[in-house]
């Protein structure tokens, strides 16, 4: 069963479309205006094994927030769609991926409730032109839009870019899990309440 969908933001800020589908193995398309965020964007793609469309046109000669932080609300809604009624999915996900010096875990729940709990050093540098703490607002955004649970933690790291991408594969890998059918539950809503 194809699991896809689409969303779009229009702001005085940011221009945003995002199409998103699940278990895809296709190539994605991202273009941002932020280079190192479509960096992460496209092992984000390829290790959560599904095929992103990302376009932003942004206010990025004022800075990246907007668009990184929009593009986390958008595609945030629009995994909350794919998933549909979410009957038959793992639900659960755990993800833990060295890069190198560096090394994280990402805990999420495909609940219906958006949190978002980051643990560890303040993400205050750049890295290029790329300020640290947008990967902190753009999970903040998706976790919030996609009603997941979402727990980001840096264990260690030295290199910036390093850290990063650690960050997104582990949460690539954690959602993979997550989104997955379960055989036992087939047809099953994963929740003691019936729904999520």
């Amino acid at each position: 069963m194809k699991r896809s969908a689409s969303g779009n933001r229009k702001t005085a800020e940011t221009d945003i479309t995002v199409s998103v589908e699940l278990l895809s193995t296709e190539n994605s398309i991202i273009q941002t205006g932020v280079p190192f965020f479509d960096h992460m964007l496209e092992a984000l793609a390829r290790h959560g094994r599904m095929r992103l469309e990302v376009y932003c046109s942004g206010d990025t000669h004022i800075d990246d927030h907007h668009s990184v932080e929009d593009i986390g609300i958008v595609l945030g809604g629009a995994l909350k769609e794919a998933l549909g009624d979410k009957k038959g999915i793992r639900r659960f996900g755990f993800g833990s991926v060295p890069m190198d010096d560096s090394l994280t875990q990402v805990s999420i729940d495909l609940s219906g409730r958006g949190y978002f709990h980051y643990n560890g050093e303040v993400l205050n540098g750049t890295i290029k032109d790329y300020d640290e703490e947008l990967t902190h607002e753009f999970f903040s955004a998706l976790a919030h839009h996609a009603g997941m649970n979402l727990h980001l933690n840096l264990l260690y790291g030295r290199n910036r870019h390093h850290i990063h991408e650690s960050f997104f594969k582990s949460f690539a890998t954690a959602l993979y899990t997550a989104v997955q059918f379960d055989d036992v539950m087939s047809g099953v809503i994963p929740s003691t309440k019936g729904v999520i």
